[in-house]
């Protein structure tokens, strides 16, 4: 029983990569950008954080290293593909392969290096809980954070006039801009915020789920938070909730592999990445509901000119 619970654990645990990742490219597209960069902004956000914390032993200065490194990688996106009107789609890969190469190249003298001692984080008498509190009660802050954020960002869309004005931006930029808006300024604003959030989610990786760095540690989480939000629908608390059905599979598959079940590791390695494909699959079978859904201008340039 103990270790169905340690399980869930770290479900929570890996759940809160994609859902970061994936909140932060839900922000992007619902203000109309498809940013398909996130595998590298992640990976350059991995390796900013890792190399903070081991030079300075500060892990928030690690997880605002990466957030920033996410932003600046966003920000040069949006400056392209915002103002300069390149393709979105091309302008994303060129962004993820870019990530893979240069955080490649920067961490290289980091693959060897140890972070300080790790702190052991406790909820207060709920970590105490036999079974419960060691699953649920023995995360890291920012699993917690991410949990509050899903409210926070629910609210934001659908209950302030600064999201609104973010989905009217992302549904018809032309009427938006009518109305005196200044499209590409939030567009750009946007794209800042989810730059961020990626950069926090790559920073989670090579500081609390797998402490450490080594060449291409994303693994393409970036890409399989990129399908959340499809599955998603675009919807905060589903991308949550996808976020841990995703991150399940992938910690089955490692207890699979530790409990000796007999199946190819390389199966076992695919399932996380075959998940996805499955329910987008399924999903798409109702191009309806993802149209009703989708933001009208989702990957469309904006010309204010015109």
């Amino acid at each position: 029983m103990e270790s169905y619970f340690l399980l869930f654990g770290a479900m929570l645990n890996a759940g809160t990569v994609l859902a970061l990742a994936a909140l932060g490219l839900l922000i992007n597209e619902k203000a109309g950008v498809v940013n398909l960069g996130a595998e590298g902004m992640m990976l350059c956000a991995a390796i900013a954080g890792f190399a903070t914390v081991v030079n300075t032993g500060s892990d928030w200065l690690g997880f605002a290293a990466g957030a920033g490194a996410g932003a600046v990688l966003a920000a040069i996106f949006g400056l392209l593909v915002i103002w300069l009107n390149t393709n979105q789609y091309a302008t994303g890969l060129a962004l993820s392969l870019f990530g893979a190469g240069f955080s490649a190249f920067a961490g290289i003298q980091y693959v060897q290096a140890k972070l300080p001692e790790r702190v052991q984080f406790k909820v207060p008498l709920l970590g105490d809980i036999p079974l419960i509190g060691p699953a649920l009660f023995h995360q890291h802050p920012l699993v917690y954070v991410t949990m509050a954020l899903v409210g926070a960002m629910v609210w934001f869309l659908y209950r302030t006039r600064a999201g609104l004005v973010l989905r009217a931006v992302g549904e018809s930029p032309e009427s938006a801009h009518a109305l005196g808006y200044p499209v590409r300024r939030i567009r750009f604003m946007a794209v800042l915020a989810g730059g961020a959030m990626c950069g926090l989610a790559g920073a989670f990786i090579s500081l609390v789920y797998t402490p450490l760095w080594v060449e291409g540690m994303v693994a393409g989480r970036g890409w399989i938070a990129l399908a959340l939000t499809t599955f998603a629908t675009w919807r905060p608390a589903r991308v949550l909730m996808g976020a841990y059905l995703f991150g399940g599979v992938t910690m089955l598959a490692f207890a699979m592999q530790g409990a000796g079940v007999d199946i190819p590791t390389q199966f076992l390695s695919m399932l996380p990445y075959i998940a996805p494909i499955v329910v987008l699959a399924i999903i798409s079978r109702n191009p309806v509901w993802i149209r009703i859904n989708m933001p009208a201008s989702l990957g469309k340039p904006f010309y204010p000119g015109s």
